[in-house]
């Protein structure tokens, strides 16, 4: 029985879709104003690992990912840092305009530029494309309509400087955060310039005003301006997927105000229930603290490939930690997953050389394992560990070639992504890198040198030194 955590209810709850009809998912996407980091990208791979799992349990699935290319106004580290939990929603960081004076760009070629590089790292790390991509500024019109119906039906204010969802007119505002009113603080430090006219603490910016330098605008009933943050997701899922959405994703940073804003707005807007279920991914730290550009610690995927890593290393990294547990990640973490997924690639070639031109089937003992893995909240630890289970379960190199293509639809891993390499080579191979590291321990660097020139020569080798070790990589076929 397919079982999710539902984040409203706090509890896993039985998934009471049928496979005869399909599943709407609504993925919160990136805000495209510098490249994602790996922390963004976790919380992607679980998307997609979601997607793909249900696929695999034999669901139809239609995937909905917003691009939020418009400019909002944001809290600026220094903000988040003093008040926790506060929405600036008056003042703060425009991070397109941002970026676009620090590249000498304009605004729209900063959103096109991150975009493509967004799609990119989707793709090495082969995260599938969402059936529907919408991007927040081709869908102004609609969000315009779901503020309209806002206000005439008395849940949304007009002030000089923005349109307001009133959140004390909405019931149970606080259901999926399970916070109280008081618990959340409001403007009140200097660099904020709260608005006057606005009426409850918590009530957010559905349409901002009086920003006449802002590079996006747009005619609206209320004047000139631009849309808050929140209202692009309510108005573009329901456009693509109706309601209820059966499944919504995104971090737990999402679950206080973004998630919590789109579910007042959405609910009140059509009377109807908005999601079904609220799937959150917890968050990536980076050597036991959080992440964060002011640390420089907020690597992207260049990063993980400037060390000489594959995508696909990151990808089995994000896996091996349930989405609801905080993982840590470590370059020696990288490393590990790296080792791993060499050895079952490097199996799966073994394998197919001794199995070339045979059919295999399914063995049906670790796919019933498997299938438990991802029906139990998608376990992915416990699916890594069927995956691996494989490479010594007694049956034909047919039989398990077959079963791993199968759990590679799932995990993404591109473990049939191979480079033919033989026992015997493997073999050689070690040996030459460990007597390498032996020369570089003992410091005759010119020998270290000859080694890995003749791994380069003779097996078109190329190895790179990393924190935990030694790895390589073929360069070639």
């Amino acid at each position: 029985m397919l079982r999710f955590y539902n984040t409203l209810n706090r509890k896993k709850e039985s998934f009471g879709k049928k496979k005869t009809d399909v599943v709407k998912i609504y993925n919160c996407g990136p805000t495209v104003y510098s490249r994602q980091t790996i922390g963004n990208f976790r919380t992607f791979v679980f998307s997609d690992t979601l997607r793909r799992s249900l696929e695999y349990l034999g669901y139809r699935v239609k995937q909905v990912m917003n691009l939020t290319d418009v400019g909002h106004l944001t809290m600026t580290d220094e903000q988040k840092k003093k008040q926790k939990n506060l929405e600036i929603t008056e003042a703060g960081v425009d991070r397109i305009e941002k970026a676009a004076r620090s590249e000498n760009l304009t605004v729209w070629q900063v959103a096109e530029k991150y975009t493509d590089l967004f799609i990119e790292d989707m793709d090495a790390l082969n995260i599938l494309k969402p059936h529907v991509m919408p991007k927040a500024t081709a869908h102004v019109p609609e969000q315009i309509e779901m503020i309209k119906k806002l206000i005439d039906k008395g849940y949304a204010y007009v002030t000089k400087g923005a349109v307001y969802f009133d959140t004390s007119k909405f019931k149970d505002y606080n259901k999926l955060a399970g916070q109280e009113a008081s618990e959340k603080l409001t403007a009140v430090r200097n660099e904020v310039e709260a608005d006057p006219n606005k009426r409850n603490p918590q009530d957010f910016r559905l349409w901002q005003l009086n920003q006449p330098d802002h590079s996006m605008l747009w005619d609206s009933p209320w004047g000139k301006g631009y849309p808050g943050w929140h209202i692009e997701c309510s108005a573009m899922s329901i456009k693509y997927l109706g309601q209820p959405i059966d499944i919504h994703t995104g971090g737990t940073d999402h679950i206080p105000v973004h998630h919590t804003n789109e579910i007042a707005q959405s609910e009140a807007a059509t009377g109807k229930k908005f999601v079904n279920t609220w799937m959150h991914g917890a968050f990536l730290v980076v050597n036991g603290k959080r992440m964060g550009k002011s640390l420089g610690n907020a690597y992207t995927l260049g990063d993980i490939t400037q060390k000489g890593f594959d995508p696909s290393d990151l990808r089995y990294l994000y896996l091996s930690a349930h989405y609801r547990q905080i993982l840590n990640f470590t370059w020696e973490a990288v490393e590990s997953a790296h080792n791993r997924l060499q050895k079952l690639r490097q199996q799966v070639d073994l394998w197919q050389r001794e199995a070339a031109g045979l059919r295999g089937k399914v063995i049906k003992e670790l796919d019933k394992k498997f299938i438990l893995a991802l029906e139990d909240d998608l376990n992915m630890p416990k699916v890594l560990a069927v995956v691996n289970a494989a490479v010594n379960y007694k049956a034909t190199p047919a039989d398990k070639l077959e079963t791993l293509k199968q759990f590679d639809a799932v995990t993404g891993l591109n473990l049939f992504k191979t480079k033919h390499v033989s026992e015997s080579i493997l073999k050689q191979i070690d040996e030459l890198i460990a007597k390498r590291e032996q020369f570089r321990r003992e410091k005759e660097w010119s020998k270290a040198d000859e080694v890995r020139k003749l791994l380069s020569d003779k097996f078109q080798v190329e190895v790179e030194d990393s924190p935990g070790g030694t790895i390589w990589k073929k360069i070639t076929d």
